[in-house]
């Protein structure tokens, strides 16, 4: 989590910042293979050099981008979970729970789909 610590010190908002170091934190415990980095000033965890998820924070909204292809997958299911979405992030409004669950099954898929990619983005 160290990795994070400016990221983290830089939310004004101390239950932003709670829920967000919530959030990455439990990426982090949750999948040891995976790679925390800051990237374009965003936390964001990698495998094998392969972008896997990244994070933003919004005013009204945490954002979970599992790129274009994660979003696809799960669009149902990010809707049933009361979240809205563009083609490329999902948004966790702070007043809504984190779908953990959710969270770790699009991390799964992008794992699983991006196990031979060689690229940082698909």
């Amino acid at each position: 989590m160290e990795v994070f610590a400016d990221f983290l010190a830089k939310i004004d908002n101390p239950q932003h910042r709670a829920r967000t170091e919530e959030v990455l934190r439990w990426v982090a415990e949750k999948f040891p293979k995976l790679m925390p980095k800051i990237a374009w000033n965003q936390p964001m965890f990698t495998d094998h050099g392969t972008f896997i998820i990244g994070f933003s924070v919004a005013k009204p909204h945490l954002a979970v981008a599992p790129e274009k292809a994660g979003i696809h997958q799960f669009s149902d299911e990010i809707v049933q979970a009361g979240y809205d979405h563009t083609k490329e992030l999902v948004r966790i409004r702070w007043d809504r729970p984190v779908d953990f669950s959710l969270l770790e099954r699009m991390i799964e898929f992008n794992m699983l789909d991006k196990a031979e990619c060689t690229t940082f983005w698909r």
